[in-house]
């Protein structure tokens, strides 16, 4: 009797353990909900649309004159939003609910209504942050989304189909970190991923953490199908990313972006094996933009960049990530592999160009013009060529064998010394030179192919 009043407490005590468990679980969520729902806002927004039709006067005569006429409509979508700062009224949401749109009204819990203005969009990390003339508003917490580990439970607030379900709230967990090119390869993306259901009209909202902190900003779906409905698989943008994002739109009106100047890739097995690498961790250059901070700093093709800033690079996107939300001007610590070997590199980055591929296309089409490529003189071009240690000059790497250039006698792993009466030292000298000394019809190179130099003239 008494072993079975031993187990009967035993059981007992496990179950109201368990209940209270459940119980203080339940009221977290509860707590959560409470204190982070005054904070998301419904965004309705409105865009009239023109449309062009053509009527016939006489539709006996097709070729008699027709007359234009527009047609304008509403159209009307729904989004969500979080408020960040209460005192200037600013709400994170995402570019693509905002975006060209005529008229944005913001709802809050209380069913306050407020017209919204725009103060910045970045369509890039697809966020945007707007303003309204409110009191009495709720701002969010901010957290931390470097410390978020997978498995963390998570809620997901916002406005999912229509404003009659405003500030719906789900719950999930952190499903992945890290995630990249789900929207573009061409976004800065690095998602958090979590089942917690997201819907049409959740974009914009907020992700937290248990203990109300924002964490991120609901953005995508992935539905596995033509439906739009949430199938557990949602993409938020990391609460980090936001910040500067964030920062930049309402101190500048734009996002201020770094440059490094590379063309990169992930590394695959097949990669890190024809290379002998142990790690598929890195960021593999394709090619470095001349003129750009990398070639400033000495960063060559095949090089694997594996740190920055003492931050651990595991592939292309979160290179392409850290460069960016970096300071332009300020000098960084660039770790890398070459040819198996740890080296460091210190670099100084610039401001993104405008259009960061236009600049290397510019370089391109001169190139394709004149019929050959030119590089400055590396450990890998100096290997690849067998070319003296100390030798000057640029290096021609590829040649068009329809050219003028490859009649005249110019072949892959010459070394133009210089151009006219001037030395070349770089890449950027040698076009300079060539700018100036071919204004008349020919230009003259004076050329080294192994221990031989000779002068060669190329019409231009």
């Amino acid at each position: 009797m008494k072993k079975y009043l031993i187990t009967f407490t035993i059981l007992f005590s496990l179950g109201w353990a368990q209940n209270t468990i459940v119980s203080q679980f339940s009221k977290a969520f509860a707590d959560v909900a409470e204190e982070v729902n005054p904070s998301v806002v419904t965004i309705m927004v409105n865009k009239t649309v023109k449309n062009e039709r053509y009527h016939n006067r006489n539709p006996f005569e097709n070729f008699y004159p027709r007359k234009f006429f527009d047609q304008e409509y509403k159209t009307r979508a729904l989004g969500s939003g979080v408020i960040i700062d209460k005192d200037n009224g600013y709400i994170l949401t995402n570019n693509h609910v905002v975006e060209n749109m005529d008229e944005i009204t913001v709802k809050l819990i209380d069913k306050r209504e407020y017209h919204a203005e725009i103060v910045g969009t970045d369509p890039k990390s697809d966020l945007a942050v707007i303003q309204i003339q409110a009191d009495d508003l709720n701002e969010i917490k901010l957290g931390d989304s470097d410390i978020l580990r997978v498995g963390e439970w998570v809620l997901a607030i916002g406005s999912p189909f229509n404003e009659n379900l405003s500030h719906s709230v789900t719950a999930g967990i952190i499903s992945a970190l890290g995630r990249s090119n789900i929207i573009s390869n061409d976004n800065y993306e690095d998602f958090i991923q979590t089942d917690a259901a997201i819907n049409p009209g959740n974009s914009g909202g907020a992700l937290v953490n248990l203990n109300g902190e924002l964490i991120g900003i609901n953005a995508a779906i992935a539905t596995g199908g033509f439906e739009r409905s949430n199938r557990g698989v949602g993409f938020a943008i990391p609460i980090n990313m936001v910040k500067k994002v964030m920062n930049d739109l309402i101190s500048e009106g734009r996002v201020i972006r770094s440059w490094l100047g590379v063309y990169i890739q992930d590394l695959d097995d097949a990669t890190a094996r024809a290379l002998d690498l142990d790690t598929r961790d890195g960021a593999l250059i394709g090619d470095v933009v001349k003129n750009s901070p990398a070639e400033k700093a000495g960063i060559e093709i095949g090089d694997i960049i594996t740190g920055f800033d003492n931050k651990n690079i595991t592939g292309s996107s979160r290179l392409k990530n850290v460069v960016s939300s970096s300071t332009p001007g300020k000098r960084y610590k660039v770790e890398l592999l070459r040819d198996g070997k740890k080296k460091k590199y210190y670099i100084t980055l610039e401001e993104l160009p405008e259009n960061p591929r236009t600049l290397a296309k510019v370089d391109k089409e001169y190139e394709s013009d004149l019929g050959f490529m030119v590089e400055d003189v590396n450990s890998r071009i100096r290997r690849e060529y067998n070319l003296e240690r100390g030798i000057e000059g640029v290096v021609v790497s590829e040649i068009d064998r329809r050219s003028k250039a490859y009649s005249a006698g110019l072949r892959p792993g010459d070394v133009i010394i210089r151009v006219g009466r001037k030395n070349v030292d770089n890449v950027e000298v040698f076009y300079d030179l060539l700018d100036k000394e071919s204004r008349g019809n020919t230009v003259l190179f004076l050329v080294k192919r192994g221990d031989v130099s000779r002068f060669l003239t190329l019409e231009m």
